[in-house]
């Protein structure tokens, strides 16, 4: 996945997942346990500073049933958004 998909402006998160400072694969693990705590067609924002997750997480969500509604780049960390299927 090299094009980088940009989350909506408006976007607002039912759950918030802080995974700053972690490397792979402890972004993609710690998000797998906190999609399990919410409920389907709300939204997960992970933020996290391991490049590597602006792959890992697309692909993952794509595979797991889940919609990756896309990202933004904060200072010094990202916030991915997904959507739980």
């Amino acid at each position: 996945m090299s094009d980088i998909k940009l989350a909506p402006a408006d976007i607002k998160a039912d759950q918030t997942l802080d995974t700053k400072g972690l490397s792979c694969p402890m972004p993609l693990l710690r998000t797998k346990k906190e999609i399990g705590k919410i409920d389907s067609g709300q939204v997960l924002e992970i933020l996290g500073t391991d490049p590597g997750s602006r792959n890992d997480l697309p692909g993952w969500a794509e595979r797991s049933g889940h919609e990756f509604l896309g990202e933004k780049e904060d200072s010094g960390f990202f916030r991915f958004y997904i959507k739980k299927g």
